[in-house]
């Protein structure tokens, strides 16, 4: 395993641009990065990862009962209380660099650049490199950081992936300790919280001319699956007045969907999704009898998100009723939105001005680690400039906006002593 370049400051962005490329070679498919949470790639990289942590003066370096990697920088005294630092190194498949990665990365530079100065703060940093956020492989999410929060369900241990491997024989096989996972969850009134440094995912920042961005909160989220039935006929024989087609109904609930997003331009940011459409029997000339959908609706605040929620299942009964069709709608996830907090904001604002940088303010569409802190211990988000999104290749941060964030992110330190 490679290891840092003594020489090299670790807060520079080519440095940790250079890791994420190092780190992206650990995959399960080649010639694209796709690390699927606790699978034999993903073992790799949290390897490689356990290696740099130690290199950076990180002690008592492990795998925790979830398959994270886990490191501490001691405080200045014994009694300090804990800030958490981190990210996910899991990946969705055909996946950027980047996503999950650079915030593991950039947390590890700050405190390295800590360790090579000999400071040390009155607060202990603990920086971990969660194994499963993005969900892909197994049914549930978020169970590392969940642990940490105290609200890991002890069931999702027992779900199967694709192939039949259930989550605990995989972590088993990673090597995790399950028999831990119990006692993993921190004390919140001795820790001062958790930030996380993430490539921002959509165009805000880039629109703005921006590098960094300081996070307002992450969006709430309801899911729901939509069944339009009608009735299936021959499309050559059933009159178009005597129709009772599926999908039609179904591309006018889609619009409606799409308009109840776009109604309601405001910081809130309401948006609102049909990502999957199934046909079930379908054919050339068959007039669609079944059409299911999913519905994603997402805002900052929960009373825009509860009203849009409202608004878009009344639509989709008032057309599935004028078009003769039955709908079933299906409400299932429901995540509330999460604030980040107010002083941990205002540190990392005044950390980014110490680099002559005004950050903006911004809401965070997508869920991350940071969310199931909620109501639990202060958290917060430093967000980097991305082009193309995430969650493809094309997914792109600058090391020059790399290298500022780093620098935040250790100033922001630095703060906690001053």
């Amino acid at each position: 395993m490679s290891q840092p370049d003594a020489a090299a400051d670790p807060l520079d962005g080519a440095v940790i641009d250079a890791r994420l490329h190092a780190l992206a070679a650990f995959t399960d498919v080649p010639g694209q990065m796709t690390r699927l949470s606790l699978s034999p790639s993903h073992k790799a990289a949290a390897g490689q990862v356990a290696d740099w942590f130690r290199a950076a003066g990180l002690e008592g370096v492990h795998l925790d009962g979830t398959g994270s990697v886990v490191g501490r920088y001691a405080a200045d005294r014994a009694d300090a209380p804990t800030l958490i630092l981190g990210s996910h190194i899991d990946t969705v498949r055909n996946a950027g660099i980047y996503d999950g990665n650079l915030g593991v990365l950039v947390a590890l530079a700050a405190v390295e650049a800590l360790n090579r100065s000999g400071r040390r703060l009155p607060v202990a940093v603990e920086v971990v490199a969660f194994a499963d956020e993005e969900g892909v492989r197994f049914l549930s999410t978020l169970s590392s950081s969940r642990a940490l929060a105290g609200t890991f369900d002890p069931a999702c241990l027992d779900e199967p992936d694709a192939s039949g491997i259930t989550r605990r024989a995989a972590l088993e096989a990673f090597g995790a300790p399950v028999e831990a996972i119990s006692g993993l969850a921190r004390d919140p009134a001795r820790t001062l919280g958790y930030v996380e440094v993430h490539i921002e995912q959509g165009p805000v920042l880039e629109e703005c001319g921006a590098p960094l961005g300081i996070v307002t909160g992450i969006a709430g989220a309801s899911r729901a699956r939509v069944v339009v039935r009608g009735q299936a006929g021959h499309s050559g024989t059933l009159p178009m007045v005597l129709r009772q087609d599926a999908l039609t109904a179904a591309a006018e609930m889609v619009l409606a969907v799409e308009a109840r997003g776009g109604r309601d331009v405001a910081p809130e940011s309401l948006v609102a999704t049909v990502g999957l459409l199934e046909v079930p029997g379908s054919a050339v000339n068959v007039v669609p009898g079944e059409v299911r959908f999913s519905l994603d609706v997402r805002a900052s605040d929960d009373g825009v998100r509860k009203a849009a929620v409202t608004d878009i299942s009344d639509a989709i009964t008032a057309i599935a009723a004028r078009r003769g069709v039955a709908a079933e709608i299906v409400w299932g996830h429901d995540a509330p939105a999460t604030p980040c907090d107010p002083d941990l904001r205002a540190r990392l604002e005044a950390a980014a001005a110490t680099l002559g940088l005004d950050a903006p303010s911004l809401a965070s569409g997508a869920g991350h680690d940071a969310m199931v802190f909620r109501g639990i211990m202060p958290m917060a988000m430093l967000f980097v400039r991305s082009r193309n999104g995430s969650h493809n290749p094309r997914e792109a941060a600058e090391a020059a906006d790399i290298g500022l964030a780093a620098r935040t992110l250790h100033a922001f330190l630095l703060g906690l002593g001053a």
